[in-house]
């Protein structure tokens, strides 16, 4: 018997209808003889309806407090969903993080898996049931609830699928795969048959909201094959796997835009070891996480550095830094939340030159100008502007030809 982890997504539960689809999806698949967990998120506005209820209470509310009141979501979705599926006669039983042992860190709101027991699903599978989890939770040594973070239930349906042992982790959602460009700013992108671990990986850090970034990096790790398909058409899907001689082939795979972005830059840094270490350590102290630096050549032994955070952190990473500007001596900070990161990804781009010639050119042709530059072995980011960022992702989507089929696609057809 098959057995594979289905994860649906806030739009495909987001209203009793679609519940009933769903239902009538796992009920087809347990008819063909899969043996199925299935991992849901709350229904779709949900966490953010009791995100504003918890604001409303507290400009800043508890942590420990936030946590549970936001696990409160998936556990609706999936006990609904396990109502649904035992009234059309099919055995299911529904579970919190806590119930199937996910046990997490303690870091409140962006918590990490640590170990599954999974011994409840398993007791659930050996009667003939299909198991229901509430993804975005677990619980941590003290047993109080934790979240993993927004987009949380990948990590928890992938996670699951490594614990288990499942053939393969199907993510199912409100597009029909990976593209190779958002297809809302980008008319003519093309939806991807197959892309690598590290590939994903990137575009996920990158913006693209497909999957969650940690999500990848534990079916990277267990190498749990992911299946990425529509809730709402049929199709393939886009499937992420270990990378292969054909996914090598291509230089570059897609294009990622993320406007959630804010640069941080301090001035006037004297240039003495250390100085860094203390900046960076003050921000990873709050649990904010640092995408790009650069830091300037030094003149008159001063230097500047300048820094990336998600916008949302932007205001309280400012004021961690301005804190510590007396303690290094540097001159002042300052914010710049409107800016915007174009991104190039592709396994190919470690064997072939010329790609980060081809993305400047493409746009100094469109006076785009650059403010900061990350490179990897497969991805090269630029920050620019936010008003330039629609208008540079497609203008570098034509100049890689990501509009036209490639040739294993076009030998399917």
């Amino acid at each position: 018997m098959r057995f594979v982890v289905k994860k649906f997504g806030g739009t495909s539960v987001g209203n009793i209808d679609r519940i009933l689809e769903v239902a009538k999806k796992i009920a087809a698949a347990r008819s063909h003889g899969e043996k199925v967990v299935v991992v849901v998120s709350a229904m779709a506005g949900d966490t953010d309806r009791l995100v504003k209820l918890g604001t409303q209470v507290s400009e800043n509310p508890d942590e420990r407090e936030f946590d549970l009141l936001l696990s409160t979501g998936e556990m609706v979705s999936s006990a609904l969903l396990a109502i649904a599926l035992n009234d059309m006669g099919y055995a299911a039983e529904s579970f919190t993080g806590r119930q199937v042992g996910i046990l997490t860190d303690s870091v409140h709101t962006k918590a990490r898996i640590r170990k599954i027991d999974g011994e409840r699903i398993f007791q659930a599978l050996d009667q003939g049931k299909i198991a229901v989890v509430a993804g975005f939770q677990g619980i941590n040594e003290r047993e109080d609830m934790t979240t993993l973070g927004r987009g949380g239930s990948d990590t928890t349906a992938v996670a699951l699928a490594a614990a288990l042992s499942a053939e393969v982790c199907e993510i199912y959602t409100d597009v029909d795969g990976v593209y190779t460009a958002d297809p809302n700013l980008v008319p003519d992108a093309r939806r991807l048959r197959k892309i690598s671990y590290d590939e994903m990986l990137e575009m996920a850090s990158l913006g693209a909201k497909v999957l969650q970034t940690r999500s990848v990096e534990v079916a990277k790790i267990y190498h749990v094959p992911v299946l990425v398909k529509s809730t709402f058409q049929e199709g393939e899907g886009t499937l992420v796997t270990s990378e292969d001689a054909e996914l090598e082939k291509v230089v570059v795979s897609g294009l990622t835009l993320d406007k959630n972005q804010a640069r941080i830059t301090v001035l006037g840094v004297p240039d003495r070891p250390g100085l860094a270490a203390k900046i960076f350590g003050r921000v990873s102290d709050a649990h904010i996480v640092v995408d790009m630096i650069v830091q300037n050549v030094s003149e008159q032994e001063l230097t500047d550095i300048s820094f990336t955070v998600a916008r949302g952190d932007g205001k309280k990473a400012f004021a961690l830094v301005e804190e510590v500007l007396p303690e290094i001596g540097a001159h002042a900070v300052k914010l710049d939340a409107k800016i915007a990161k174009v991104s190039i990804i592709g396994a190919g781009m470690r064997s072939h030159s010329g790609i980060a010639t081809s993305m400047f050119a493409g746009l100094a042709r469109e006076n785009i100008n650059i403010l900061m530059i990350s490179t990897s072995e497969i991805k090269i980011s630029c920050v620019i502007d936010e008003k330039y960022g629609e208008l540079a992702i497609r203008t570098l989507h034509d100049a890689f030809g990501l509009g036209n089929p490639r040739d294993d696609e076009l030998a399917e057809r």
